[in-house]
């Protein structure tokens, strides 16, 4: 092997070193902020949006002034227990349901002149659902606190 052979050979090794190198360094990255860069969002929403109890919500819910939005997806409605009086709207197709311009618009799913109160399991996805529903001008939503798991302990009736 001549000696420019060797060199373009050395500095292929040097490049195919550094991007695994790289990459090694990016992993690590993305594995220690993802987790904060996540929790970031989060606070940044709750900033922005309703929070309503769950004593509160049941008030309301028994005055007929909110609608109860469950935000799961059909997997977890199939598995989960039911709250009595509430509708099912996919986390992934909310925007389209709910928008009177929209093909998928579910016209007479209920009153979108309500108030909406949003829940789903734990609590993180309806927070950024009343997040995206008040950036799209929706006024009149807020995101349970707790979620599921905090309406099961509140007095809701549970199917």
């Amino acid at each position: 092997m001549d000696v420019p052979t060797i060199l373009k050979l050395g500095a292929l090794f040097n490049f195919i070193n550094f991007f695994i190198i790289f990459r090694f360094f990016f992993i690590i990255y993305l594995l220690y902020y993802e987790d904060k860069i996540s929790q970031l969002v989060l606070q940044n929403a709750l900033k922005e949006i309703n929070t309503i109890s769950t004593e509160e919500t049941l008030k309301k819910i028994n005055n007929k002034v909110y609608n109860l939005i469950n935000i799961g997806d059909i997997q977890e409605l199939e598995k989960e227990d039911k709250v009595e009086n509430s509708h099912h709207i996919p986390r992934s197709m909310m925007e389209f349901w709910l928008d009177p311009e929209n093909v998928y618009f579910r016209d007479g799913k209920f009153g979108i002149s309500k108030e909406m109160a949003l829940f789903c399991v734990v609590d993180l996805r309806a927070i950024l659902s009343a997040k995206s529903l008040k950036d799209i001008g929706f006024e009149k939503v807020s995101h349970i606190d707790g979620g599921f798991l905090s309406i099961r302990n509140c007095g809701f009736t549970i199917i």
